[in-house]
């Protein structure tokens, strides 16, 4: 006779979510109301955008077919804002590896330079590259030496943090071992713990070139430098033939770059 229990039935079966409790079932409530009230917050409307679908034809349609025009300014705006992307993302990961140190449990001299470093980290992370932009456009004036420096701060909040997580996971057993034979703190950083965490170090520099390129298309709009100040006039000139000619040559950069290091990443890594 087969047997047709329901733990046998149920054997094979894949797990079924557990029953929420009172607090959980609450807090479930809650966040769903949230997300409605943030629906309505956000001012998301159907008709709008269902209104708004033959202007975005019509501006499509004039941005056909992408005016030649200005193709030697946006070459040269496009090298300035890679050489921008390029130029912040190193020295942003030259300013990450210190931090990243002394940001980095079991590697710091002290508790208040481990809290004050992530404390910096944080901020440099938090605070948006467009803020830093405006921040420096206001310090040292329009172009793209602000732009730059805004990356700097935004490489440092990315890669200061992925450092000191790689440092961290490294493992113990070289530098406990250089430890134990007498070498001082930089000697087991630089002997033990950079080299086991040099692959994530490289992994993450790249990442942020990718993400600084396209971070650097947007620094324009705010007098940083770069490409984002062609696209923004193009924009307000109803000039959207050239437009197009901006956006596809954005396009080619970011793609080249992601392909670069994806590369890159392949054949170091």
């Amino acid at each position: 006779m087969r047997d047709t229990s329901i733990g046998t039935l149920t054997a094979g079966m894949p797990g079924r979510f557990e029953r929420p409790g009172r607090v959980a079932f609450i807090l479930y409530v809650v966040g769903i109301a949230f997300f409605v009230l943030s629906i309505e917050g956000a001012e998301m409307s159907v008709s709008a955008l269902i209104t708004g679908l033959p202007n975005m034809g019509r501006m499509v349609a004039e941005m056909l077919p992408p005016s030649p025009d200005r193709l030697v300014a946006v070459g040269w705006a496009l090298l300035e804002t890679f050489e921008m992307a390029l130029v912040g993302t190193a020295f942003g990961v030259l300013l990450s590896l210190p931090f990243g140190i002394l940001a980095t449990r079991g590697l710091t001299p002290s508790p208040a330079l481990y809290h004050l470093s992530r404390a910096v980290i944080a901020m440099s992370r938090t605070v948006p590259d467009l803020v830093w932009a405006l921040f420096f456009v206001v310090a040292v004036g329009l172009g793209p030496f602000a732009g730059t420096l805004a990356l700097v701060m935004d490489t440092l909040g990315f890669c200061g943090r992925f450092f000191a997580e790689a440092m961290e996971e490294a493992d113990s057993g070289p530098r406990e071992a250089l430890t134990a034979l007498g070498a001082t703190r930089s000697g087991t950083i630089f002997s033990a713990v950079i080299p086991a965490a040099m692959p994530s170090f490289v992994n993450t520099s790249l990442f942020a070139l990718e993400k600084a390129t396209r971070s650097s298309v947007v620094l324009g709009l705010v007098g940083a430098g770069g490409i984002g100040i062609e696209l923004k006039v193009s924009m307000d000139m109803f000039e959207y033939d050239e437009a197009a000619t901006i956006i596809l040559a954005i396009f080619a950069l970011v793609v080249v770059v992601e392909r670069a290091s994806a590369a890159f990443r392949r054949r170091i890594i």
